[in-house]
């Protein structure tokens, strides 16, 4: 699977709207074949940085950056943002994600 980690650092006016600018792009691409997951989560450290967990079938990623909403979100976040995107993007065994051994309920 291909696993990326993107952290969005959005102006201090938008931090309350950044959901909703990319809820259209969210909806989306968790409707994609190959879209495995797609999680916004917000820092507890600063309010103004969203993270991003999304993970897509090995072949299915290259479908995603070339869909129709891919391209509008592209268009449609630099509005928001502070600077530049962070990503980290790999590609990993398996399908989904493991049990944590160091800690089994």
């Amino acid at each position: 699977m291909i696993f990326i980690v993107v952290k969005f650092k959005v102006k201090p006016d938008w931090s309350e709207r950044w959901l909703g600018l990319v809820d259209s792009f969210t909806k989306a691409t968790r409707e994609e074949p190959g879209n495995l997951w797609f999680d916004w989560s917000r820092s507890v450290d600063d309010p103004n940085e969203f993270v991003l967990v999304e993970a897509f079938k090995d072949d299915a990623a290259g479908d995603h950056v070339n869909s129709a909403h891919f391209k509008q979100a592209m268009a449609d976040m630099p509005q928001a943002l502070a600077e530049t995107p962070r990503i980290i993007s790999r590609q990993l065994d398996g399908d989904g994600w493991d049990r944590m051994g160091e800690l089994t309920i």
